[in-house]
């Protein structure tokens, strides 16, 4: 299901909201498809509370509307979060499920949909940004129709990134750099930064300023797959057919990071099955390669997985994984052997029953 939440802050917004947004889309039951622009936005209730910067962040969840509410106490909790007392103290984050998918109702005293959705720029116009076409009310209005009104009522904030795009798991390096004055997750920026302190350099001099930065998008994106799913790489590229003869993709290049020590391996996989009715996408062989390795990961482990996951989505007569890689723990560090390089294999169904089947897949390999 969907759901769009409001996030806001007048606590140190800057380092508050982008790190609450970096949490949601860390969270394994929560895929983010958008994050709004950020608005600043006078404080609601008495005068004198700083103002509050604002987003609205659009889900895709399983989480029920009370488990998701649960989550979103927790995220708030982590970063500072009190809710008791004044309901109009300052705050370091709020984050309020503000529309879901098919419900209305009551859950824990919230009303979902927000009842005061459309009554205030800070709520209406961010959440317009992400889902414009959502029906909302009685007369059930577009979000993008509600929030025309209101939007000479609140000042967008063109000069701060942050809300960062991530999930870009095929991308290149684009992206990677950083942008003057840009925002991306401060809590992680901040832990490279003491890291490089502690190994004695300084991070304030001119090839480091940024560092920090760059090492959290890098980060992010050679660990993107914690945060996509194996149905999302399928993405329903499975087709019938009566071919029922060994299927290799050979050569697929990897990069992974090694578990114990965060160092690089990397290497090439040869991946094949045997069809019963079924046959996947090219180039989804590749993706699932790319999914468990873009993880903290042992060679063992990572071999394993990408021929459960061919047996999971196909259910074929047989599947063959067979994983060569050169790490760099081994390479740069401990013994230093650089031609050395580690083979695994994992054998499923039909390859691993059939010598003749698992023969012929190894020669195939080799040539």
């Amino acid at each position: 299901m969907k759901a769009v939440i409001s996030a806001g802050s007048n606590i140190d917004p800057t380092r508050n909201l982008p790190s609450a947004i970096a949490r949601l889309r860390r969270h394994h039951a929560i895929r983010v498809l958008g994050v709004s622009p950020t608005y600043a936005s006078a404080a609601v209730g008495p005068a004198g509370q700083p103002d509050f910067t604002n987003a609205a962040v659009l889900i895709e969840t399983d989480l029920d509307p009370g488990t998701l509410k649960s989550e979103l106490r927790l995220l708030e909790q982590a970063l500072g979060r009190t809710r008791a007392g004044d309901p109009y103290q300052a705050r370091t984050i709020d984050l309020d499920i503000v529309l879901y998918e098919g419900f209305s109702g009551n859950v824990d005293g919230t009303r979902i949909p927000d009842p005061e959705l459309a009554e205030h720029a800070h709520l209406i116009v961010p959440a317009a940004d992400v889902a414009p076409r959502w029906e909302y009310g009685e007369g059930n209005s577009r979000l993008i129709d509600l929030a025309t009104p209101f939007h000479d009522r609140i000042s967008r904030i063109m000069d701060t990134q942050l809300t960062p795009v991530r999930n870009e798991h095929y991308a290149s390096e684009r992206g990677m750099e950083a942008a003057v004055d840009e925002v991306y997750d401060p809590e992680l920026e901040a832990n490279v930064r003491e890291m490089i302190v502690q190994l004695g350099e300084d991070p304030e001099r001119e090839g480091m300023v940024r560092t920090p930065l760059r090492v959290a998008k890098a980060m992010d994106f050679l660990t993107s797959g914690y945060t996509t799913s194996l149905d999302e790489i399928v993405n329903n590229a499975i087709f019938e057919s009566d071919a029922d003869e060994m299927v290799l993709v050979k050569d697929v290049e990897f990069y992974s990071l090694c578990e114990h020590h965060m160092l690089p391996f990397f290497g090439k996989a040869h991946v094949a099955y045997m069809p019963d009715k079924r046959i996947i996408g090219l180039s989804k062989i590749a993706r699932i390669v790319d999914l468990y390795s873009r993880r903290f990961q042992v060679q063992e482990r990572l071999t394993n997985q990408v021929a459960d996951a061919i047996e999971q989505v196909l259910d074929p007569h047989g599947v063959a994984v067979v994983m060569e890689a050169s790490h760099f723990c081994m390479m740069m560090r401990g013994v230093q052997k650089q031609g050395s390089s580690m083979i695994t294999s994992a054998m499923r169904g039909g390859f691993r029953s059939n010598p003749s089947s698992r023969a012929e897949f190894m020669n195939l390999i080799r040539d």
